[in-house]
C-alpha cells in the first residue's frame, strides 16, 4: 500500500510505501541510484543490502536508513517482510536526522540512533497499528516534529539541489557556484554536508535516473543516453557501469533481478 505525505510533508517526503513480502526462497530487490534517502522500518526478517559494485561490501538489519545512494544496491531476504518505507529528499533527511549527510551516504544505520527517544521502540509501536493507515499516521507524526525542530538547509546548497533536478543533471558545477556566489570548493564541501555526496556526483545519479525512465518509457539505450546529454555512447556505458555494475544491455536481460523503474526510481523483483 502506498500513499502521498501530507500538506505538512510535501516538498521533503516524497511517499510513504507499506509492504508484506513472502518469499519461499531468496528474494532480490535491485534500487538504482537516484538520489533518494530511503527509511525503512521493519517489523519481520531481516533484509540484507549488498553494494550492486563490491558484492563483499554488505549490512543486514530490520530497519535502516539508506543515504542517497550514488551505486546501486541489492536488497535480498527470505521469508517474511514487514513494514513500511519512506522516500525522503536528501536535504530532508539532513533536517530530519540533523547529521551531517556525507557521514552515512551510502552506510544504513539504525533509525533509532538518528531519532533519539521518539526512535525508540516505534518499530514495535508500529508493528502493534491495526491497519497502514495507523502505521502511516505515526510515522508522518515522528517526521514531521523531526522537520520542525531539524536544521534547515543553506539557501544557497538548496538552490543548486533544485536546480540539478530540475535540468536532471545537466548543469556545471562552476555554474552553480557562480549562481551561489561561493567558490566551487565551499559549493562542494556545503553540498557534501548536506546532501550527501558532491554536485558532479548527485548529477551524474540525476542523468543516469533520467536516462532509465527515457529507456523504460520505450526509448533505445542511445536514445537516451542522447536525450540526456551524454557524449556518445561508450560515455554512457561507463557512467552506467561505475553506478550500476552492469552495462546497460546487462539490466535488461538480466533474469536474476525483473526490474521496473518507477516513479521515484524504485527497480522491484
Amino acid at each position: 500500500m502506498s500513499r502521498r505525505a501530507g500538506p505538512a510533508l510535501r516538498g521533503h517526503v516524497l511517499g510513504l510505501r507499506g509492504f508484506r513480502f513472502r518469499a519461499l526462497g531468496t528474494r532480490h530487490r535491485l534500487v538504482v541510484p537516484d538520489g533518494v534517502v530511503r527509511l525503512m522500518i521493519g517489523f519481520g526478517e531481516p533484509v540484507r543490502v549488498v553494494d550492486a559494485i563490491d558484492p563483499r561490501r554488505f549490512v543486514s538489519g530490520t530497519s535502516m536508513v539508506t543515504g542517497g545512494c550514488t551505486k546501486a544496491v541489492i536488497g535480498e531476504h527470505t521469508g517474511v517482510l514487514t513494514g513500511v518505507t519512506v522516500l525522503l529528499t536528501p536535504l530532508a533527511a539532513y533536517r530530519i536526522c540533523a547529521l551531517p549527510m556525507a557521514e552515512w551516504v551510502d552506510r544504513p544505520l539504525d533509525p533509532a540512533h538518528l531519532f533519539g527517544t521518539r526512535g525508540r521502540h516505534f518499530d514495535e509501536r508500529l508493528a502493534e497499528c491495526p491497519d497502514w493507515p495507523g502505521r502511516f499516521g505515526l510515522i508522518e507524526e515522528l517526521l514531521a516534529a523531526r522537520l520542525r525542530e531539524g536544521p534547515l538547509g543553506c539557501p544557497e546548497v538548496v538552490g543548486a539541489w533544485r536546480e540539478l533536478v530540475r535540468v536532471d543533471g545537466r548543469a556545471r558545477v562552476d555554474d552553480l557556484a557562480d549562481a551561489a556566489g561561493w567558490s566551487v570548493r565551499r559549493l562542494e564541501r556545503r553540498f557534501r554536508e548536506q546532501v550527501g555526496t558532491s554536485p558532479k556526483s548527485m548529477a551524474q545519479v540525476l542523468r543516469l535516473r533520467a536516462a532509465l525512465r527515457l529507456q523504460d518509457a520505450g526509448l533505445s539505450w542511445t536514445e537516451a543516453a542522447t536525450e540526456t546529454g551524454y557524449h556518445d555512447q561508450p560515455h554512457f556505458v561507463r557512467t552506467f557501469k561505475s553506478l550500476i555494475g552492469c552495462t546497460p544491455g546487462r539490466f535488461r536481460s538480466d533474469q536474476e533481478v525483473r526490474r521496473t523503474v518507477g516513479e521515484a526510481g524504485w527497480v522491484d523483483s
